[in-house]
């Protein structure tokens, strides 16, 4: 069975193979061994409670129960840019107009921004290519946002998803070179590669404080804002029907949309259900039943499942092997949610 789980320490090696597999643009991913570590790290000192505000991050793994092995991450950062800056662009409008010569000209324009300090951030989604099939990319995506409807008091009201931007086959970003590679004088997987290792005082020090005119870059620069990394396509449809929304800001490394919404308007969050649990008498879910992701709600040892449960009044009938993977007890309830909105689940399930 496949299973969302907390991260532990002994994860480390298979979330270094996943790195591995990234290539370009995945910032909080990097493949090293020593970032990763101390980002599992400060995952768990987040759980046990010991983390400040600022550090604080959620790093899920979705395990092959059966192999015993880790083959997907999701992560959810508390509040971003409360010890460090957390840049963007902004996308703007400059107005340049004569009455006199009867010009009248809007100009778009790239303005460094931190709009975003202090919001929760949906980052570091990445799905082994071998398993990508089924509801595994919605059980990876989606856990993390029954984990904060379950655990609000832990996140601020809106939330943001930073998008890898669009790259070639051979990994280069038209956005990078065309913009940050003439401030930056590096190329764009060593500046990819420091942003994810945690050195990102040189962004400040570097990026032009003005405003930038996109009509000055070349048309496949141009091209590229708020434009997704194939790779990413499935991932911002996903979130798009889940109502996070391109509100005007980019990433400045690679030109990558950033979605956002207020996180109780998030359809996994407002749909989602708590019901009492009972364990299947051995019959199967009825032919075409709809799928649900199924959490326990513990916070300490949460565990997200996909299944097709039963609906009798008010219980969930799931099968004994759903029970045991949630590491349900007589009395916790279940938090369910349609893997889909289009799942054509009756109201009587609702």
């Amino acid at each position: 069975m496949m299973t969302i789980r907390p991260v532990e320490t002994g994860d480390l090696m298979d979330i270094l193979s996943l790195a591995d597999k990234t290539g370009a643009g995945l910032t909080s991913l990097p493949t090293h061994r020593d970032v990763l570590a101390a980002r599992i790290d400060r995952s768990i000192r987040t759980w046990q409670g010991t983390a400040e505000r600022g550090e604080q991050g959620y790093l899920f793994v979705l395990e092959d129960s059966e192999r015993h092995k880790v083959v997907g991450v999701s992560a959810i950062e508390a509040a971003v840019g409360l010890n460090e800056p957390w840049y963007n662009f902004r996308v703007g409008t400059l107005v340049h107009a004569s009455k006199s010569l009867n010009v009248y000209k809007a100009v778009p324009t790239l303005y460094l921004s931190n709009d975003h300090t202090g919001q929760s951030e949906l980052c570091t989604l990445f799905l082994d290519p071998d398993y990508r099939h089924g509801n595994n990319g919605h059980l990876l995506m989606k856990a993390r946002l029954l984990f904060m409807a379950a655990f609000r008091q832990h996140f601020s009201p809106r939330v943001i998803a930073e998008l890898r931007g669009y790259c070639d086959e051979q990994g280069n970003s038209p956005f990078w070179a065309n913009l940050g590679q003439h401030f930056f004088s590096m190329d764009f997987s060593q500046a990819d590669y420091l942003s994810g290792t945690g050195s990102k005082a040189f962004i400040a020090e570097l990026m032009p404080k003005h405003p930038l005119y996109v009509d000055f870059l070349a048309p496949e620069a141009r091209a590229a804002i708020a434009k997704v990394h194939p790779h990413t396509e499935p991932a911002r449809a996903v979130l798009e029907s889940e109502g996070l929304r391109y509100q005007g800001y980019i990433d400045i490394f690679d030109g990558g949309p950033i979605l956002e919404a207020e996180i109780d308007t998030v359809r996994t969050v407002r749909e989602c259900r708590l019901w009492v649990p009972g364990v299947s008498d051995g019959s199967g879910p009825e032919r075409d039943a709809p799928w649900f992701l199924l959490a326990n709600d513990d916070y300490r040892d949460y565990r997200v499942v996909s299944a097709q449960p039963r609906f009798e009044q008010d219980r969930l009938i799931i099968g004994a092997d759903v029970y045991a993977s949630l590491g349900l007890s007589p009395g916790r309830q279940v938090r369910a949610v349609p893997v889909r909105a289009s799942s054509g689940t009756s109201k009587a399930a609702l």
